[in-house]
């Protein structure tokens, strides 16, 4: 008698999505699986569809005019999109970071507590434990720990990254969606947020978005290949940029468009 094989549980899942603003097509028909507790990188030229597919997954996109679903969208198998779906209770486990740095003009502790106290916990021994142990998992404790009530404004752009990168796990998300985050930064501070990355996948399920094609290959698991709106290729890294399937991909990663 065969063995029944456990059911792979994907974090996150697109079935057959088109995505709309008006009459324009973002997204075509695009299905993916994304695995837990993994990095995937979603490259493609300018206008391809990436931001719009990551954004999918906290439905940042409703807030945009237009905007129109068609398909599934999975996190942790519940269909995000169902009419009983709760868009903050969704961005609770979905948290967000964005290409520019974007603290909140409060110290560097309030920044981290701020999602904390907006759930309503008030107990202050709690929020500062949290605090430091966000601050830790961004490596940015051992920088900002004698400096927690000064102003998040006056750190550097790398150090307000991973600033913003701690306040999203502040409320214990499961899933964290970047959206160019190093594109805005140095090369020493683009070097300790993909530090940062790796390190995180051990307790995220991580979905970047990049131009860096560089990037991609160092450190995510998979890669998504979009152009004009399409999936053109989904592969293990290391496949992609050394075996790619399709003529697009290949032409795209050795620069002859893009």
């Amino acid at each position: 008698m065969k063995e029944k094989t456990a059911v792979e549980v994907f974090e996150m899942e697109t079935q057959n999505v088109n995505v709309f603003y008006g009459e324009h097509q973002a997204l075509k028909n695009v299905s993916i699986q994304i695995p837990p507790k993994s990095v995937t990188a979603l490259i493609g030229p300018s206008g391809c569809g990436k931001s719009t597919f990551l954004r999918l997954f906290n439905r940042m996109n409703d807030l945009i005019e237009g905007f129109r679903l068609e398909g599934v969208v999975k996190v942790q198998g519940q269909d995000i999109y169902a009419l009983n779906a709760d868009p903050v209770e969704l961005r609770k486990r979905v948290g967000m970071v964005f290409q520019k740095p974007t603290p909140f003009p409060k110290s560097i502790f309030e920044n981290v507590a701020y999602g904390l106290r907006i759930h309503g916990i008030r107990n202050k021994s709690y929020i500062a434990d949290k605090v430091e142990d966000c601050l830790r998992k961004a490596a940015l404790w051992d920088e900002v720990k004698d400096q927690l009530h000064k102003s998040a404004l006056a750190l550097s752009g790398g150090q307000q990254q991973r600033l913003c990168i701690a306040r999203a796990i502040a409320v214990d998300p499961v899933i964290l969606l970047m959206d160019e985050p190093t594109s805005a930064l140095d090369p020493i501070s683009t070097a300790k947020i993909e530090n940062l990355i790796t390190e995180l996948k051990k307790n995220y399920t991580i979905v970047i978005v990049t131009h860096n094609m560089q990037q991609a290959a160092r450190i995510s698991d998979q890669t998504a290949f979009f152009y004009m709106g399409e999936l053109i290729e989904y592969a293990p890294t290391d496949l992609l940029f050394t075996r790619p399937q399709k003529e697009t991909t290949l032409r795209y990663i050795t620069g002859r468009f893009g």
